[in-house]
């Protein structure tokens, strides 16, 4: 079993294709599972992933209550199958978030009816409760953490108003579940050190429970491309949520000298009439900032290399992929001192600078200072490029992957 090829089930509730860590994860981790050897079988709720030549996607239908452009919205009566249409139905209609817990309850016993097909599950932060029922089916399972959601909700509690702090608690329910769960898995990997000591403290997971593997970066689709448009700042927000500090990076731009020629271009979706669009429209800013989504691979990473800088102003991050992507298109970076972004870019300097969370006047000086320095930003991009190349590939993220899974195996046969 050492070295033999695996069979892998890779489950994950949501995998938003093109921008957002979840669905980027399961892309790129089957294609480089796929490339060593391995056998990877998909199994997805929507939106489904996009996957490569090779990689079997087995769809997992739910009620999908929250696709655009109609999210929020009442099925009708013939699309309810079974009783998990209806709890997921039932848990939306009382402010919460059903897809962990009813995903995992129709994910399992299409598992179970195929456990002689798979040497192992690996669940990419579903951790609903019904996944626990595996091991005990003869199936090895491991969990990949990106953070404890716990964050997110601290985070959209202090920004929500007082008569939405109730609801947001509620929304956030399934993180106890989801604390749980962790909790009782034998193996889980997470993207960062920073991430791991997050998931111990908040989710309770025993440290020796935890195997911090960095994530990989596309260095074809993220690679430079040639000129740069003059004045162009990209963001990457794969949510309009407090903790991708958009809001900071938006008050930034008030700083920034008003003769100087930029336009921040953000890669994501603002929720029509929330904050986003109110906070651009107080700050008398829109001739400033452009949203764009819906784009393809290519098209990100053209968009990615096209900018003189690149801006993470995230309030936390578990690994942070728009940084390495961007280090990777060689585009210089101002992020985020917090949580696990040092790990990717480094303290000292060469491949990005780094700023106080939520620090907009900060922010301002350091896009000013790399956008008035044209020396500054090539070396920094050429640096950027090489600690990417060197220290964030896919393969050697599959591989390490692999390692942990033979262990996931290892202790399963112990306890049987």
């Amino acid at each position: 079993m050492t070295d033999s090829p695996l069979r892998i089930a890779l489950t994950s509730y949501r995998s938003k294709p093109h921008c957002g860590g979840q669905g980027i994860y399961v892309r790129q981790m089957s294609r480089a599972l796929v490339e060593l050897g391995h056998s990877v079988e998909v199994f997805s709720g929507p939106p489904y992933p996009e996957l490569v030549d090779g990689v079997t996607l087995t769809k997992v239908p739910s009620l999908d209550l929250y696709a655009e452009p109609n999210p929020f919205r009442i099925p009708h009566l013939r699309e309810f199958k079974d009783r998990n249409d209806w709890l997921e139905f039932a848990i939306m209609c009382t402010a919460g978030f059903p897809e962990p817990r009813t995903f995992s309850r129709r994910v399992v016993p299409m598992l179970a009816a195929r456990k002689d097909e798979f040497d192992i599950v690996h669940d990419n932060q579903t951790l609903g409760p019904a996944l626990l029922k595996l091991p005990k089916l003869g199936l090895p399972l491991l969990g990949t953490i990106h953070h404890p959601i716990s964050v997110d909700r601290q985070l959209d509690l202090a920004a929500a108003p007082l008569r939405k702090k109730l609801t947001v608690r509620r929304w956030y329910g399934f993180v106890r579940t989801q604390a749980r769960v962790a909790r009782q898995i034998p193996l889980a990997v997470t993207p960062s050190e920073n991430s791991a000591l997050d998931a111990a403290r908040d989710f309770g997971v025993r440290p020796n429970q935890l195997v911090s593997v960095p994530i990989g970066v596309d260095i074809e689709q993220f690679r430079p491309r040639g000129e740069r448009v003059p004045g162009r700042i990209l963001a990457m927000c794969s949510a309009d949520v407090p903790l991708k500090g958009l809001s900071v990076l938006l008050r930034a731009l008030t700083h920034l000298p008003p003769e100087r020629d930029v336009l921040l271009t953000v890669v994501t979706k603002p929720t029509p009439g929330g904050p986003t669009e109110k906070l651009i429209a107080e700050l008398g800013i829109a001739h400033r900032v452009q949203f764009v989504s819906g784009l393809d691979d290519d098209e990100i990473g053209a968009l990615m290399a096209s900018a003189e800088v690149a801006v993470v102003p995230s309030l936390y991050e578990g690994f942070s992929l728009p940084a390495v992507e961007a280090m990777a298109a060689g585009t210089p970076l101002v992020a985020s001192d917090v949580a696990a972004i040092p790990e990717v870019v480094g303290r000292d300097g060469t491949c990005g600078v780094l700023v106080p969370p939520g620090d907009h006047v900060g922010m301002a000086m350091a896009i000013n200072d790399l956008l008035t320095d044209p020396a500054r930003r090539e070396a920094m991009g050429k640096a950027a490029r090489a600690r990417a190349v060197d220290k964030f590939s896919w393969s050697a993220t599959a591989a390490a992957t692999v390692e942990v899974y033979r262990r996931a195996i290892d202790l399963h046969r112990q306890k049987g």
